[in-house]
């Protein structure tokens, strides 16, 4: 079975992939706003929404290919974990990914005693939901200060409960950042358009996305006044910010 998806609107394709934790059902005003005149593929990544259990355990090369069968050729929009999923999609599938938004996204942990790191603090995390259950875990997640600029629509709480506990620890297990091999000397490899999204108030991601746009052949970085999640404290403004680039 695939990953459940649905599909809004018409016109030019957009292919969207949420962040951990998140489902298809969170991206708001942002995907209403596209779905106005484009075409928006929603998909819920391994481990999360309505997506099937034999898909928890897929890692990120596996994601990203799940992720093009449902979204086939289009411009792909990835927030987050999303965001490194979509980078590997056009890795693998240069043929139907047409262009890459990356919001707060990163290449990953190049530094093996980080990266180890932090597959050993996602194990923890993991370990942590299975301990407190689903509720608890979310309340503990939204009150990092990466989302301190969220408000309680934006933030989806009730959306995010109706994911599965087990699906969510496993992604944590299996796509988690710190098991993500690092891309950044594969980058020139994306010889697709990319536009880099990132709040300004998020220092560590401003500063992966510079990097990015600086290893990409053909990217762009745009700053908005927002913390990590970007598209959801300023839906309008990134939704402008998506439609200036695929216009470009």
């Amino acid at each position: 079975m695939s990953l459940h998806h649905e599909v809004w609107g018409r016109g030019q394709r957009l292919v969207l992939a949420h962040g951990f934790t998140q489902n298809r059902r969170c991206w708001g005003p942002f995907a209403h706003d596209l779905a106005a005149d484009h075409q928006v593929v929603l998909a819920d990544l391994p481990g999360h929404g309505a997506t099937p259990p034999e898909h928890d355990r897929a890692d990120l090369t596996t994601a990203g290919e799940l992720l093009v069968e449902v979204g086939g050729e289009g411009i792909y929009v990835g927030y987050s974990m999303g965001g490194r999923v979509a980078l590997h999609a056009a890795l693998s599938r240069p043929g139907a990914v047409r262009g890459l938004v990356l919001i707060g996204a990163t290449a990953g942990i190049d530094q093996p005693d980080a990266r180890r790191a932090r597959t050993e603090a996602d194990d923890a995390l993991a370990e942590a939901l299975d301990r407190v259950g689903l509720p608890a875990f979310l309340d503990r997640w939204l009150a990092n200060p990466l989302f301190a600029g969220l408000s309680e629509p934006a933030a989806c709480r009730r959306e995010r409960l109706a994911n599965r506990q087990d699906g969510l620890a496993s992604s944590l297990r299996h796509c988690g950042t710190g098991t993500q091999e690092p891309l950044w000397n594969r980058l020139g490899e994306v010889r697709i358009p990319v536009l880099v999204l990132v709040g300004s108030d998020d220092t560590k991601f401003t500063e992966l996305g510079n990097r990015l746009v600086a290893g990409l052949p053909d990217a762009t970085l745009q700053s908005l006044p927002a913390t990590h999640a970007v598209h959801l404290e300023r839906p309008t403004a990134s939704a402008s910010a998506v439609r200036a680039f695929l216009e470009s």
